[in-house]
């Protein structure tokens, strides 16, 4: 298979690693009034972005590859806002990158790829959308 598919998925696998890190550090660090229901929302997507590392690994493998265990850069610190703010803005991203990879799965002829891209794509908007509603962004 496609090295460049292959060097994706890793890329996909790096930013879904250091999102489990940033969400479970907003879990163990976030306070406030508020707090409470969105400490449980950062632990809850902690586990959706393990599962899509799980599944990149395993399509990685597949493939012939080696899953990177890498993280890109962690956002860190301030308050419950701006944890909210930055994990929104690493799900924006990861939006941007998984809709370039899809595209990428199809010209690679991969429909099994852009199928599991399509399945993770569709939980990060999900995500993407809670932290909107929570910012109370339309």
């Amino acid at each position: 298979m496609s090295q460049t598919i292959i060097d994706a998925l890793n890329k996909d696998r790096e930013d879904e690693l250091s999102a489990i890190i940033q969400y479970m550090k907003h879990h163990y660090e976030g306070e406030g009034m508020e707090s409470p229901a969105i400490l449980e929302i950062f632990k809850s997507t902690a586990k959706d972005e393990m599962k899509h590392a799980e599944k990149l690994g395993e399509r990685i493998v597949y493939l012939g590859g080696t899953p990177t265990k890498k993280t890109s850069p962690i956002i860190e610190g301030g308050d419950l806002e701006k944890m909210v703010k930055d994990d929104l803005a690493k799900e924006n991203g990861a939006i941007k990158q998984y809709k370039e990879h899809i595209k990428l799965a199809i010209q690679e002829n991969d429909p099994t790829t852009r199928l599991m891209l399509e399945e993770i794509l569709s939980d990060e908007e999900g995500h993407a959308d809670t932290w909107q509603t929570t910012l109370g962004i339309k």
